[in-house]
C-alpha cells in the first residue's frame, strides 16, 4: 500500500551546486550537516540558560491548541476520536500531545521527524511516535520537492520503510540544502559569554563571599621562632572554625586583614542585561513573560503581545502540515475521502476582545453615517 511507485520520467535534479564557505570556512554550506555535536550543544543551552529553556517552553505552551473539523459530518467522530484518544510515545494521549513534542523538537534542532503507527486491521492510525533527532537524518530523494528520512548508521544510513508514515518538517530551510535552522542558532557565542560571567560571579563571591584572613605576626624583641608562628596559626584556625564565639589570643604585633576587602565585585548588571536583550530579541517572547521586570509602557506591552501573536501563527503553519498528514491518513485508511481543516483556539482573549470591539466600533460609525446620510462622502 506505501510502496513507492515507478515513474516515467527521471525529475531533474537542482542545477546549481555552489560550493560557498560557511562563515568559518570550515565546510560547504551545502554540507553542512546538522551534527550530533551541535545537537548535543543545542541542549545544553537549554539545560545550561534557564531563559532558552523558558522561552521553548512558552511558544510550546502558547500554541494552544486545535480541533479537526470535516466537511462530512458522518466522518466528524472518526476525526475527534484521533484527536483526543491517538496514543503517543506511549504515555500520552491526543494530536495535541504529539504537536507539542513535534514542535519542541522542531525549535531546539531545526528539524523534527516522527511516525505513524497503524492499527492491526489497518484501518487507522493508532499511534504517532517523536523520533530522536539523533537516530535519524533528513536527506533530498529523487526529487528537490522530497524529503526522505534516513536511519544514522555506520554505511551512511538507508530510507526507512514506509515513507509515507514518516513525518519530517524543517524549520526556516536554508535553500539549497535539505536543512533546518533552530531557533537557537547564534545563540551559543551570547549564552557562552552570559556563562561566563555568572562563572565569574560565582568565583569572586567564592573569594570575596566567604572571608579568608591574613594574619601577620610581628614580634616585640624582633626574634621570630618557627614554632611562635605555628602555634598562632593553631590558636587562629581554633578560633575561626568553633561552633561558638572564641577569641583569638597573641603576645606581640599581630594584624589581621581580609584578603581581597579593597577591590570590589564588578557589576554585571549591564553587560548581562545587553546580553538577555539580544536572546529576547532571537527568541521572540516578550520580557514579561519570562519575569524579566524591564521598564515598559503598556503600549509597548501590547506591541510585544501582537508580535508573539504572528510568531505563534508562523509555527503553527509550521507544525500543521504533519498534523494534517496524520489526519487525512487517518481518514483515508478509515474510508472516508472528506476534506477538513484544523480550527486553532484563539492565542488569547485580548485579541478577541480587542477585534470584537474594532467591529463594534464600525457597525456604530456605519450606522451613523446612515442616518446622517454621508455614505457616499467617505468613498468620494
Amino acid at each position: 500500500m506505501f510502496g513507492r511507485k515507478k515513474q516515467a520520467a527521471k525529475p531533474a535534479l537542482p542545477v546549481v551546486q555552489t560550493a560557498e564557505r560557511s562563515p568559518a570556512g570550515l565546510l560547504p554550506l551545502q554540507y553542512a550537516a546538522q551534527s550530533r555535536a551541535e545537537r548535543q550543544l543545542y541542549r545544553s543551552l537549554r539545560e545550561s540558560v534557564p531563559l532558552i529553556d523558558a522561552a521553548i517552553g512558552k511558544i510550546v505552551r502558547l500554541i494552544g491548541t486545535f480541533r479537526v473539523v470535516t466537511d462530512d459530518p458522518a466522518a466528524q467522530p472518526l476525526a475527534d476520536a484521533l484527536n483526543a484518544n491517538v496514543r503517543v510515545n506511549g504515555s500520552a494521549l491526543g494530536l495535541g500531545a504529539f504537536a507539542t513534542r513535534y514542535l519542541d523538537d522542531l525549535l531546539t534542532y531545526g528539524e523534527a521527524v516522527g511516525e505513524m503507527l497503524l492499527s492491526e486491521n489497518m484501518d487507522g492510525v493508532f499511534g504517532l511516535y517523536n523520533a530522536n533527532p539523533d537516530d535519524v537524518r533528513i536527506v533530498a530523494g529523487s526529487s528537490p520537492m522530497k524529503l526522505v528520512v534516513c536511519l544514522n548508521g555506520a554505511d551512511g544510513g538507508k530510507p526507512v520503510p514506509n515513507q509515507s508514515l514518516v513525518l519530517a518538517s524543517l524549520l526556516n530551510q536554508q535553500s539549497g540544502t535539505v536543512r533546518g535552522v533552530s531557533l537557537l542558532a547564534g545563540l551559543p557565542f551570547l549564552s557562552g559569554i552570559l556563562l561566563r560571567i555568572f562563572q565569574s560571579v560565582k568565583n569572586n563571591w567564592e573569594r570575596a563571599g566567604d572571608v579568608r584572613f591574613a594574619v601577620t605576626y610581628d614580634p616585640k624583641d624582633g626574634q621570630f621562632s618557627e614554632e611562635s608562628a605555628r602555634q598562632i596559626a593553631d590558636e587562629w584556625k581554633k578560633a575561626m572554625r568553633s561552633d561558638s564565639v572564641c577569641d583569638f589570643v597573641a603576645v606581640g604585633n599581630v594584624s589581621v586583614r581580609a584578603i581581597g576587602a579593597e577591590s570590589q565585585i564588578p557589576d554585571c548588571q549591564v553587560p548581562v542585561r545587553v546580553i538577555l536583550e539580544q536572546l529576547v530579541a532571537k527568541l521572540g517572547i516578550p520580557p514579561f513573560l519570562l519575569g524579566i521586570s524591564w521598564s515598559s509602557t503598556e503600549r509597548m506591552s501590547a506591541q510585544q503581545a501582537d508580535i508573539l501573536t504572528s510568531e505563534l501563527e508562523y509555527y503553527r503553519a509550521a507544525v500543521e502540515p504533519a498534523v494534517r498528514k496524520i489526519v487525512q491518513t487517518h481518514l483515508r485508511l478509515s474510508g472516508c475521502a472528506c476534506g477538513f481543516r484544523l480550527d486553532w483556539e484563539d492565542i488569547n482573549l485580548q485579541d478577541a476582545v480587542e477585534l470584537s470591539a474594532a467591529r463594534l466600533n464600525n457597525a456604530r460609525a456605519m450606522q451613523l453615517e446612515k442616518e446622517y446620510g454621508l455614505e457616499g462622502l467617505n468613498e468620494g
